[in-house]
């Protein structure tokens, strides 16, 4: 897909990998909608990029149904749905998988997984019935992988990529096109200052470049647009050989622990 000229709709587009994304399409020439709950930030990157701005929180369905149904009103139907909007909280002290709070897990779901079926349940419909659409789903390498340190990070984003999976299989023949975004540490807020640990070992991406790796995984039109090279090696190496893939998998985490100077119980 070319984004030139057509309607495009990011959630979590204020800030971060959703900011960048938005600053490219319209670049790009795209009518750009940016959607996220920081009605303020939303407002300002809209502005100073000549698109729409529509507040919405992706864990309410009703709000998402608006985001679209105001969408169309102003600009017609949407060609490509970035549902970008996500989150990242942390496990504790010992990285251990039971950690998290029940209502961080909850949260992760609601936000990392629920956000995307109700924002592709919202443009189905007239994408189907146009036989043709492109919905993007931002996760990340952890649903590949996994994320050292975050467990409801790296349950959820797995979810999304099934999801994104599910969505490719059951509407490839509608005419509807589907990619996943999943990158390895990009510089945002999501972070939260860790640039020491394992998000560290590749590098950190900037979300500009992100972007633009976006943009040519779009314009040809892959399922997974992977914008850090070695994701592919872990991938093949993790389904060669998963228990040494484990054993590798542990050993980071007590490095990352050692790194970050972390309790080990």
């Amino acid at each position: 897909m070319e984004v030139k000229n057509k309607v495009v709709v990011v959630t979590g587009g204020a800030n971060g990998i959703g900011e960048a994304l938005c600053r490219r399409f319209a670049a790009e020439g795209a009518k750009v909608v940016v959607s996220d709950i920081d009605e303020k930030r939303t407002q300002t990157v809209a502005g100073e990029i000549g698109g729409l701005a529509i507040k919405t929180d992706v864990t309410k369905e009703t709000e998402v149904i608006n985001l679209v149904k105001k969408t169309e009103e102003i600009y017609g139907p949407i060609d490509l749905l970035c549902s970008n909007a996500g989150i990242a909280v942390w496990d504790g002290q010992a990285f251990s998988a039971v950690e998290a709070k029940n209502e961080d897990w909850q949260r992760s779901w609601e936000i990392n997984v629920m956000g995307h079926v109700y924002a592709s349940r919202a443009v189905l419909p007239s994408m189907t019935a146009r036989k043709e659409g492109y919905i993007l789903i931002t996760a990340s390498a952890a649903g590949l992988l996994s994320q050292i340190g975050s467990a409801p990070y790296s349950v959820t984003k797995h979810a999304a990529i099934g999801y994104a999976e599910t969505l490719a299989i059951s509407h490839g023949g509608d005419g509807i096109k589907v990619s996943v975004l999943c990158p390895q540490a990009v510089n945002t807020d999501l972070l939260e200052g860790r640039t020491s640990g394992a998000e560290s070992v590749d590098g950190i991406m900037e979300p500009d470049e992100l972007a633009g790796h976006t943009i040519e995984g779009l314009a040809d039109e892959k399922f997974l647009i992977l914008p850090h090279k070695a994701v592919t090696t872990y991938v093949e190496r993790k389904t060669a050989d998963y228990d040494r893939w484990l054993s590798g998998m542990r050993r980071l985490r007590l490095a990352t622990m050692d790194t970050l100077k972390m309790p080990k119980k």
